[in-house]
């Protein structure tokens, strides 16, 4: 099983930028495909995009396509997610998931970090 911690959230301006990464520990990590979900006050979490274990695949959700980079180096066990031109409706706790491929479920989650837009 692969321990996650997020950080990098934070209060932003609509327009600005924030990066957010996750720590990973755990001989797995550089062999799932990893995911960043959001969950806005009172509505379900959500998939925004996912990477395969080496880096050479990456999916987005339709409404982040453009703005948001995800990213990963397993040499120091992180996954990243850039995101720019950051929108009101961002706002989110943003959090990291593991894959687990054995159960194909997103079986390893960190505890997430808040991201705020708003001017």
């Amino acid at each position: 099983q692969v321990q996650l911690v997020e950080s990098g959230g934070g209060l932003v301006q609509p327009g600005g930028s924030l990066r957010l990464s996750c720590a990973a520990s755990g001989r797995t990590f550089s062999s799932s495909d990893m995911g960043w979900f959001h969950q806005a006050p009172g509505k379900e979490r959500e998939w925004v995009a996912a990477i395969s274990w080496n880096g050479g695949k990456t999916y987005y959700e339709d409404s982040v396509k453009g703005r948001f980079t995800i990213s990963r180096d397993n040499a120091k066990n992180t996954v990243y997610l850039q995101m720019n031109s950051l929108k009101p409706e961002d706002t989110a706790v943003y959090y990291c998931a593991a894959h687990d491929a054995d159960k194909d479920l997103w079986g390893s989650w960190g505890q997430g970090t808040q991201v705020t837009v708003s001017s």
